[in-house]
């Protein structure tokens, strides 16, 4: 079959022939049309996600949509190396396999399912968000917290609050649900006085980060609190993604001081079982009333061409 290939960590994938998958018990080959290039397929292939393994060669993709042998349509989770989801078949099981709406088409599936449930999974698992609660998304103009806005919105958020760099894109933002946005692009003395101000204003009690590094420094300073007459507000903090940079520097004071609680969302910190009950959840809200998501389809062929291409847009790619 036809594949996508990744032969090292230091170059991108190449379309070559590889070898057909052999399903083990309890898994299915699947029939791939479409699979899209997450940040997270990009990383792995990259060797600098905490979930690379150094077994060349391999596919990458780690989710897709396609057709079981008995012709249903789904959404499927790739089961194990060297079989991902960027080729013309791939291997899942069915605990890892959920069922399409016919009004939800094969690339907006591929696109749409991984960046909502960083979000969905994150809010559901672990920041157990309730309705009339306030959120921050750090890094909100990106695929992922776009939709992270729009999935606040329908789940009940009181407030919403949304940073970023691009600042025609924030503006956006408050068309998708956001009630209030800041720029990035501030010095760190600036950035870390509109954190506090905004923290205070919409009485944030979760906030989203898919950036870390730099920003989530400014944003644990603002949280940090002085004196010892206050009485801290809960905020659950949940870290997603590092695009800012992979480590912070954080004075033990920030938690001692706060009532900052921190925590992770993403493989490992939730359950596979859990992962596909809130992509189950969301499937079914992204059938009842789409999301808003820029997607651009590309034939598999030219995945070695475009894996770095800058775009807006969520690419997917179809064999």
């Amino acid at each position: 079959m036809k594949a996508a290939v990744v032969g090292s960590f230091d170059a991108p994938p190449q379309y070559a022939d590889f070898a057909e998958p052999q399903p083990a018990e309890h898994e299915a080959v699947v029939r791939v049309t479409a699979a899209a290039l997450h940040p997270i397929v990009r990383s792995l292939a990259a060797g600098k996600h905490y979930g690379s393994v150094a077994q060349f060669p391999f596919v990458p993709g780690v989710d897709g949509v396609g057709t079981l042998p008995d012709g249903t349509r789904v959404f499927f989770g790739a089961t194990h190396p060297p079989y991902g989801s960027f080729a013309e078949r791939s291997l899942t099981a069915a605990n890892r396999t959920l069922r399409l709406p016919d009004n939800v088409d094969d690339g907006t599936a591929a696109a749409i399912m991984n960046p909502g449930m960083s979000s969905w999974a994150a809010l559901a698992e672990r920041a157990q968000f309730q309705p009339g609660e306030s959120v921050l998304i750090q890094g909100a103009t990106g695929t992922a917290g776009k939709l992270a806005v729009q999935i606040c919105r329908r789940r009940g958020a009181a407030r919403i609050v949304a940073t970023g760099r691009d600042q025609q894109a924030l503006e956006h933002l408050r068309a998708l649900g956001a009630d209030a946005v800041i720029p990035l692009t501030q010095d760190r003395d600036a950035l870390v006085q509109s954190y506090r101000d905004a923290l205070a204003a919409h009485q944030v009690s979760v906030i989203l980060d898919y950036l870390w590094g730099a920003q989530a420094e400014a944003l644990l300073a603002a949280i940090a609190q002085k004196g010892l007459q206050h009485v801290s507000r809960r905020i659950r903090y949940v870290q997603i993604g590092s695009i800012a940079g992979p480590t912070i520097a954080m004075g033990a004071e920030v938690l001692r001081s706060s009532g900052l609680e921190l925590v992770g969302s993403g493989f490992g910190s939730v359950s596979m079982e859990r992962i596909f009950a809130v992509l189950a959840e969301f499937l079914a809200e992204a059938a009842r009333q789409p999301f808003q998501m820029a997607i651009q389809t590309a034939p598999l062929a030219d995945a070695g061409r475009l894996w770095n291409a800058g775009t807006a847009a969520r690419l997917v790619f179809v064999p």
